[in-house]
């Protein structure tokens, strides 16, 4: 929905101008000024109009005198995407104007609010017993246990919301209908939708319970997964490598205690390694991928996002990994649920 707030006529003077941008008592302090055929002709700031009456413009000029005509916009189905809007966010840009190819406003972006506006369609996975985590979740499900006063999955559904995620979709089993009463009301603006699972189908089985799917992207992520992961820089990855599925990767590391040989022939010593450290990745529960591989989940059967992707390399569909440096916790045991009480506080985006 467009913010008419920050829409005014050319032909207003500047005292009217005033008096709506003082009314802006959140967000940026900028109008965009409109001609009699709404087509957008420039903006105007706070600062802009202490300029212009500084230097001797009256209150009754029309603001069409000194609207900046030299404005930042982009254009919608030319060069509206994840790129663009990260360009102008580089340019400190904190409204932009979304015009169709007469100029006409069709939407404005306020990055006050969201980071980016991902085109891709959220599922998360929320069917989970939480059996490690019990007794709290004899009469909870494990979503909606609380850390920092906050339920689990709404860290992850804000998250998805910061970064423009509009169709955000929850699939449960367990308890469900307290986790469909939750999200009863919509969230930030969205709706978010759940969808019951008949039976426990794993990781990614019930993703074909979601009843419509608006982009080719799909984000699939378990709902205890508590983290502050750029999702803007996951999505640039994925689709800069043309992949068909991307997993979030943590880095792992094993420090071994000991000196370890170097053994040949299952005998020989050829060598002594001291007390080495070895480097992997541990998947984090977050994934990316192309709607086109839902073809390979499937239906009303036990399927894990492992099983998909050890398909997926069978039949020669790209699989790649996406580092994720930040805060990440799989919220499984008592242990993990107490860190990220601890840690909630010093969570960033």
């Amino acid at each position: 929905m467009i913010e008419k707030r920050f829409i005014i006529s050319q032909d207003k003077p500047l005292l009217e101008a005033l008096t709506q941008i003082n009314s802006l008592q959140e967000g940026p302090l900028v109008l965009f000024a409109v001609d009699d055929e709404s087509r957008m002709v420039g903006t105007l700031t706070d600062g802009d109009s202490r300029r212009a009456l500084i230097g001797g413009a009256s209150v009754y000029d029309s603001i069409s005198k000194i609207i900046n005509k030299n404005f930042h916009s982009l254009t919608a189905g030319v060069n509206l995407d994840v790129k663009h809007i990260q360009e102008q966010r580089k340019l400190k840009m904190r409204l932009i104007p979304i015009l169709d190819e007469e100029r006409h406003i069709v939407d404005i972006i306020n990055l006050d609010r969201y980071r980016t506006i991902l085109p891709v369609d959220a599922v998360i996975m929320a069917g989970g017993k939480g059996e490690r985590l019990r007794p709290l979740t004899e009469t909870t499900p494990k979503p909606l246990l609380p850390v920092g006063g906050k339920a689990i999955i709404d860290y992850n559904v804000d998250r998805l919301l910061r970064y423009g995620v509009k169709h955000i979709n929850v699939t449960v089993n367990y308890l469900a209908e307290q986790i469909e009463s939750h999200f009863a009301t919509p969230r930030g603006g969205v709706q978010v939708k759940c969808f019951r699972e008949p039976k426990f189908l794993g990781t990614i089985g019930s993703i074909h319970y979601v009843d419509q799917f608006y982009n080719d992207t799909l984000l699939v992520m378990n709902s205890d997964v508590f983290t502050n992961i750029n999702f803007e820089d996951f999505f640039l990855h994925f689709m800069e490598h043309n992949a068909d599925m991307s997993a979030c990767a943590i880095p792992y590391s094993v420090q071994i205690p000991y000196g370890i040989f170097k053994i040949e022939e299952k005998r020989n010593i050829k060598g002594l390694v001291e007390k080495p450290t070895y480097d992997y990745y541990a998947n984090a529960g977050i994934y990316l991928i192309k709607k086109s591989v839902l073809d390979y989940i499937p239906a009303n059967t036990m399927f894990h996002s492992t099983d998909l992707m050890t398909k997926l390399i069978e039949v020669g569909k790209r699989v790649i990994r996406f580092p994720l440096n930040g805060t990440w916790i799989d919220i499984g045991n008592p242990q993990e649920y107490k860190r990220a009480n601890e840690l909630v506080a010093h969570l960033h985006d």
